[in-house]
This record gives structure tokens, C-alpha cells and sequence, in this order.
């Protein structure tokens, strides 16, 4: 979608400094590299404050029994092990 915007020059240079550095094709794909890098991290904060808001308000049992189901599920419980490949 094309769409008008007036930057200042220091947005300008920033800009062109991205499309170098993500060896993007034009300035509006650097734009929207940034656009979309910005909205991850509201989203990653978001999430953040979901789990605080969370963690404020859950009850000591509650918090007793995450802390038993971490301990007998071990440290590999999140661990992505990548993809899965074929066995020959």
C-alpha cells in the first residue's frame, strides 16, 4: 500500500542507515523491516506483562505447585531440540 509521510532528517538518515546495514532493497522495506521488528516487541511486552500480571495476582499454592511441576519436568522441558530429521 503507498502511503505519503514527512520524516525529519535524522529519521531519514536512520532510515537509510537500516536499509544498509539489513541490505534491504529500498527504503520502504527497510521501513517496514523496522515497523515490524517495533511491533514484536510490543507484542514480546505484552506477553511480559501478562505473565507479571499473572505471577502478582496467583496464590502462594498456586505458585507452589508451577514450582513442583517445573521440578519434575527438568531442565529440558523447554529445550527446542530444532527439526527433526529422518533417521537412514
Amino acid at each position: 500500500m503507498k502511503k505519503s509521510y514527512t520524516l525529519t532528517p535524522e529519521a531519514v538518515a536512520f532510515l537509510s542507515e537500516t536499509r544498509k546495514k539489513q541490505r534491504a532493497g529500498s527504503d520502504s522495506e527497510a521501513l517496514d523491516l523496522l515497523l515490524r521488528e517495533l511491533k514484536l516487541e510490543a507484542k514480546r511486552n505484552e506477553i511480559d506483562l501478562a505473565f507479571k500480571a499473572y505471577y502478582d495476582s496467583a496464590s502462594e499454592q498456586e505458585l507452589t505447585e508451577q514450582r513442583e511441576w517445573a521440578e519434575m519436568a527438568g531442565p529440558n522441558v523447554l529445550v527446542d531440540p530444532g527439526p527433526h530429521q529422518a533417521q537412514p
